[in-house]
């Protein structure tokens, strides 16, 4: 399956699942809790709080090596929005991709996602637990903060 078609399937509208596609085009789905939802939203709302520019998004679709994933929220700067703006899936991952573990993730995913966005060219990857703890990721490995939104918290609390 492709990611078009996925987008336009009318019996795949509306589920209360993320939809990812592997590099098979297999539907991979993950269901999400109220906190997952709740971090994803505080995030995105601290992105556009502390970001005088660009775009901060939540379930933006990605094309990576394994297939469309779905980054729980990214920041775009405006010239890569302008890019991607009009793409059905990121033909180039956001500079920041953020994915927030749900029970049903494993450290392993989280991981192999990581490496996904990196190699799409996202400048740096956040991983938020089920606590609300972030850590920042760039190709270099873990920074202590942030670089593109150095007074982004460590901690998301409600």
């Amino acid at each position: 399956m492709r990611w078009e078609e996925v987008c336009e399937h009318k019996q795949l509208q509306d589920l209360p699942f993320k939809i990812e596609l592997n590099k098979w085009g297999q539907i991979v789905m993950s269901p999400v809790k109220i906190k997952h939802s709740f971090y994803q939203g505080r995030i995105q709302r601290l992105l556009e709080s502390l970001m005088n520019t660009g775009e901060a998004m939540p379930e933006c679709a990605i094309n990576t090596s394994d297939g469309v994933k779905v980054a729980d929220v990214v920041w775009c700067s405006d010239q890569r929005f302008d890019q991607i703006q009009d793409e059905i899936s990121a033909s180039i991952a956001p500079e920041i991709c953020i994915e927030v573990k749900s029970t049903g993730n494993t450290f392993e995913e989280m991981e192999f996602k990581k490496k996904l966005y990196l190699e799409s060219q996202a400048i740096e990857v956040w991983l938020c637990n089920e606590q609300g703890q972030i850590k920042f990721y760039n190709e270099q490995g873990e920074l202590s903060q942030s670089l593109l939104v150095p007074d982004f918290p460590k901690q998301i609390k409600r």
